[in-house]
């Protein structure tokens, strides 16, 4: 069953293909644009304007709290009774070293506030700390997916795999245009989408 959307589309095929273009056309544009320096480092309020930014013209409820209870194989995500709270503990979480920041990090991953897109929007969300705190971001490309995916799954009990996996691959290259968009295509092919590449659209 494919999501409700604003384009009309039924058929998931179809939807994943215009979900994958637009959004990635919308995260160029955020960053282009500047608009991404809008956004607020290390709040749910600075994660939703993201969500809003690369889904709006497709979801519905793009930047809005889920109402539904969602789970990935056997985890499920923050109950819906909790996540209200879950959301409030997060902002007030420390951000002033790297371990602090994936701490958040995973915090925010295992709440997983929206119906869907939440892992492409909080890379994007995660990159904007980093570079607020500590002067870096992620080059995901060097991030390989198995192990990326591996590491997230295993981060709710240990997250000591996470935060070598990262740290081995942050630099300096803060305000690097074709790293961020490099970035956005392999944050995009972690959740299996890899039909477009962000640089040409």
């Amino acid at each position: 069953m494919t999501l409700e959307n604003k384009l009309n589309i039924t058929d998931q095929i179809e939807l994943a293909r215009a979900e994958e273009r637009i959004s990635k056309q919308k995260a160029k544009q955020l960053f282009d644009s500047g608009d991404i320096n809008k956004a607020e480092a290390g709040t749910y309020a600075g994660l939703a304007f993201i969500h809003t930014y690369l889904f709006d013209e497709i979801y519905n409820f793009a930047g809005k709290v889920r109402e539904v209870n969602i789970a990935k194989g056997d985890f499920r995500f923050v109950p819906l009774m909790y996540l209200e709270a879950s959301l409030k503990h997060i902002d007030t979480m420390v951000q002033s070293s790297f371990e602090e920041i994936i701490e958040k990090y995973v915090e925010m991953n295992i709440a997983h506030p929206f119906r869907e897109g939440n892992g492409r929007a909080t890379r994007i969300w995660l990159d904007l700390i980093l570079k607020k705190e500590i002067q870096q971001v992620v080059e995901w490309s060097q991030v390989d997916k198995e192990e990326y995916l591996s590491a997230m799954q295993r981060s709710p009990v240990k997250d000591l795999e996470i935060k070598a996996l990262l740290k081995q691959a942050l630099t300096d290259q803060i305000d690097d245009r074709t790293l961020f968009m490099k970035g956005i295509d392999v944050s995009y092919f972690y959740e299996g989408y890899s039909e477009f590449k962000t640089e040409e659209l």
